[in-house]
């Protein structure tokens, strides 16, 4: 059993940055991988970023590559997604989730869920 809280979502104007970051409890947090997702309204829940339990590896969406940055600090059991350059389209819920099996692409490759952050892009 894991528990994710995510934490640092808000409102934040066109080409501003946020910070987000997944709090984990439950389960020796450096033996797994961790990724980011997002859901806007009326959309399907969609990968952003992935990291490996040891960070040596960081694959992002197309559409956030080389403005979003996933890292983890494994002392503290927490995954962070730093968005930079942000803009309405990226205006969703973002939910961090834990990857004990596989760490792909895809939502059913992950095991546990945050409840989600709400990011908000103005223009």
């Amino acid at each position: 059993q894991v528990q994710l809280v995510e934490s640092g979502g808000g409102l934040v104007e066109a080409g501003g940055s946020l910070r987000l970051s997944c709090a984990a409890s439950g389960r020796t947090f450096g033996t797994y991988g961790m990724g980011w997702f997002r859901q806007a309204p009326g959309k399907d829940r969609e990968f952003v970023a992935r990291i490996t339990w040891s960070a040596d590896n960081t694959n992002y969406a197309d559409s956030v590559k080389g403005r979003f940055t996933i890292s983890r600090d494994n002392a503290k059991n927490t995954v962070y997604l730093q968005m930079n350059s942000l803009k309405p389209e990226d205006t969703a819920v973002y939910y961090c989730a834990t990857a004990f099996r596989r760490l792909g692409y895809l939502t059913h490759d992950y095991d546990y869920w945050g409840q989600g952050t709400q990011v908000t892009v103005s223009s």
